[in-house]
């Protein structure tokens, strides 16, 4: 599909805070080397529970961002999205005063919010009484808190909203985003998803679910997606922020271009409200859609960053969406899930993958699935196993999937 340059969206600027690391250096780094960020849980006494075991952010503070009162005013899901936020635009060489506030806008999700202030503040209710609730609570916990305060930040008056679509969050959010740029809405948007979910209710929810993994005793062994013997994703935080903009904005500049986002699919599995549809159906629409929207060919794709939560109906869903689209080529479609690194981010997985898209663009290398030890039939892909690999990445896209049978996909492509 040819757009007009003005219409075409490219990243220019990345950030991250994940378990594996706190800046993208980093975090990518550790992918490459195959360093898993899952861990034992340390945030909560987890005693009576079966899970012991989460992929957490390590060594953060939010000070590093922000002063003191600010951070104590804000949840942990917004130390993070502010974090990512300011390495993003640093990268971009961001500078409000060549674009004007009107023209910046900002879309950043969340699948759960600051459920840190709401638990919190609960406690203090019942310990303390309501009038020791902070005033500052409702703006902590709300789902929208993470766009609002990165556009107070900067002082971006464009477009801004917070998606929230469970684990398709962060994908919508950039798709999303692109749209506005190509409806003339925005010269430059703020796109991403922030999360920090690893408390004591979610958990237990999710364990009650079945849906984690039981590998306590070898946590960096825990997330194994496409293997035989997967049991269960591990509970994730942190966020992922991209920088996109007008491409004959960005050539402009001078810049550095990761790549073009030339295609975003978003349907609904119209099936259950956590369980994948076991045919894929709906993730195979999602993927066609972005593939048409693209105006490419499977066969044009070189590497596919996976949902893969390493649950068993997730990844048999996924590898059968993958094959009902590409036919043959799934089998020569370089294929990886880095959630066996960084855990299950929700509503932050989409963003910090689409990220590891672009870096891999960007350094032609593939970032692996680690703990592939045991093949399963029904999951017979290219699911790049243990181990880095050298490959000229010229198009690439990701996956996410979330409860509520959200699908999300875009595609990017290297820029000439």
């Amino acid at each position: 599909m040819t757009r007009p340059d003005s219409q075409r969206v490219v990243a220019t600027g990345l950030g991250l805070v994940t378990p594996a690391g706190n800046d993208v250096p980093t975090t990518w780094s550790a992918l490459l080397a195959g360093r898993s960020g899952v861990g034992p849980l340390t945030q909560f006494d987890h005693s009576a529970f079966k899970t012991h075991i989460a992929a957490e952010v390590k060594d953060f503070d939010p000070t590093r961002y922000m002063d003191k009162p600010t951070a104590r005013r804000m949840d942990r899901f917004l130390h993070f999205a502010v974090a990512a936020t300011q390495e993003a635009l640093a990268d971009a060489q961001f500078k409000m005063e060549e674009w004007g506030p009107q023209r910046v806008g900002v879309v950043v999700g969340s699948g759960i919010g600051g459920v840190h202030a709401l638990l919190e503040n609960q406690m203090v209710i019942v310990e303390r009484g309501p009038r020791r609730v902070s005033p500052f609570a409702v703006p902590a916990l709300m789902l929208n808190s993470a766009s609002a305060h990165i556009s107070i930040m900067i002082g971006a008056r464009g477009p801004n909203l917070a998606i929230s679509t469970a684990c398709a969050t962060g994908t919508h959010s950039l798709g999303e985003a692109a749209e506005m740029i190509r409806r003339g809405h925005a010269d430059l948007m703020i796109a991403g998803g922030s999360e920090a979910a690893v408390v004591a209710m979610a958990v237990a929810g999710f364990e009650n679910m079945q849906a984690l993994s039981g590998r306590n005793d070898e946590p960096e062994r825990a997330s194994r997606p496409f293997d035989k013997d997967r049991d269960g994703f591990v509970v994730g935080e942190g966020a992922g922020i991209v920088v996109l903009e007008r491409l004959d904005r960005a050539r402009s500049r001078g810049v550095h271009i990761y790549g073009e986002l030339i295609g975003y699919g978003i349907t609904a599995d119209a099936y259950h409200i956590t369980a994948p549809a076991e045919d894929g159906v709906g993730a195979a629409e999602c993927i066609q859609m972005a593939l048409g929207d693209a105006g490419i060919h499977p066969s044009e794709v070189d590497y596919i960053n996976a949902h893969g939560t390493s649950t068993p109906l997730n990844d048999a869903g996924e590898t059968r969406a993958i094959k009902a689209v590409f036919g043959d080529d799934a089998y020569r479609v370089a294929i990886s899930s880095t959630k066996s690194m960084t855990g299950h981010l929700m509503g932050a997985a989409g963003a910090i993958e689409a990220v590891f898209c672009l870096l891999a663009m960007r350094d032609g290398i593939l970032p692996p699935t680690i703990n592939y030890e045991t093949p399963d039939p029904v999951c017979d892909l290219d699911y790049v196993p243990n181990r880095a690999r050298r490959k000229t990445v010229d198009v690439a896209m990701s996956n996410s999937f979330g409860f509520g049978g959200h699908n999300g996909t875009v595609v990017f492509r290297r820029v000439a």
